[in-house]
């Protein structure tokens, strides 16, 4: 529906050296990183690729029962909230990725909580799954979270790698209405839609060895800064029917967003998902996903391609 707004944009241990008589990220049976949010797209598409280097891993999770189950990942229980919880769950790991607790108001406390708690544990480095701008007056409000985050990690003394993506390419559909219209206050803004899979093979090349890339920040971006008219194009060819962009006022998108009846938070991350387009924060292409991962980033096209075959 027109009316969601696209994600927010919701591990391994440090690679031996070549000769060494350990594999990489393991010493012994021990796993020295931990994921987080694997029950999810990303954190889910992170661990498989961990599992298929033959990375051991601890898949931190509010229910373990949910995880993925794959070879060398155990699952254990920790809510970023639950000290006690997240003390336990990442006990001698050494690398912990990070992706951001569910969209609520309560969402910077629990980042809070869960770095102080991971720094309690003796974790080293935090490979976070940040936002590309953000910032403490960025217009995507959530953005400000990410920026927050960002910032107690750096208090906290642990080595960091903070992983900026742009707006998911797989929620661009989302936006479209049933009456296959996308309508928001984006004005003529451009955003370069990132793909999944390009932000978890990025992120699993940094958890490969994260010694590598501490103390950096990598905007992750697609291929190309698209309006949402040129992405209303690319859509109707890839989906077979005719999708368009109609430009809203703020006042529109506030009110056409009300009968939800959702919290003003909530309503205004909806509203600013648009206006950080039209304000051009969202618009540049970073070369972070090729040099990470080796190959060029994935266009919306083939993203959309892909996961709606």
């Amino acid at each position: 529906m027109s009316e969601l707004p696209m994600g927010s944009a919701g591990s391994a241990g440090y690679t031996s050296p070549p000769g060494s008589a350990n594999p990489a990220g393991s010493e012994g049976s021990v796993p020295l990183v931990a994921v987080t949010g694997s029950t999810g797209r990303l954190g889910g598409r992170v661990a498989r690729r961990l599992a298929e280097r033959g990375m051991p891993q601890r898949l931190v999770v509010r229910r373990p029962d949910r995880a993925p189950r794959l070879p060398g990942a155990v699952a254990v229980r920790g809510d970023y909230a639950d000290r006690a919880a997240v003390l336990e769950a990442l006990a001698g790991i050494r690398t912990v990725f990070m992706v951001s607790a569910s969209e609520s108001a309560e969402r910077l406390a629990q980042h809070k909580a869960f770095v102080d708690a991971a720094a309690e544990a003796g974790v080293r480095h935090i490979v976070y799954v940040s936002f590309y701008g953000a910032g403490p007056e960025a217009t995507f409000t959530l953005a400000r979270d990410h920026f927050h985050t960002e910032q107690h990690i750096r208090a906290s003394g642990l080595a960091y790698t903070f992983l900026r993506d742009s707006f998911y390419a797989e929620f661009v559909p989302d936006l479209v209405g049933e009456d296959d219209v996308i309508r928001g206050p984006a004005g003529q803004g451009r955003a370069a839609f990132v793909g999944q899979d390009d932000i978890a093979d990025a992120a699993t090349t940094v958890l490969s060895r994260p010694d590598d890339h501490a103390g950096l920040a990598y905007d992750l971006t697609g291929p190309e800064s698209l309006t949402l008219d040129e992405a209303a194009v690319i859509l109707s060819e890839q989906l077979g029917r005719t999708v368009t962009y109609q430009p809203e006022t703020i006042e529109e998108a506030y009110a056409s967003r009300a009968s939800y009846g959702v919290p003003p938070w909530q309503l205004e991350a909806w509203v600013s998902t648009y206006t950080a387009i039209a304000s051009g924060e969202l618009d540049g292409v970073s070369d972070a996903v090729p040099r990470l991962t080796g190959r060029s980033a994935t266009s919306l096209a083939d993203v959309v391609r892909t996961t709606r075959g």
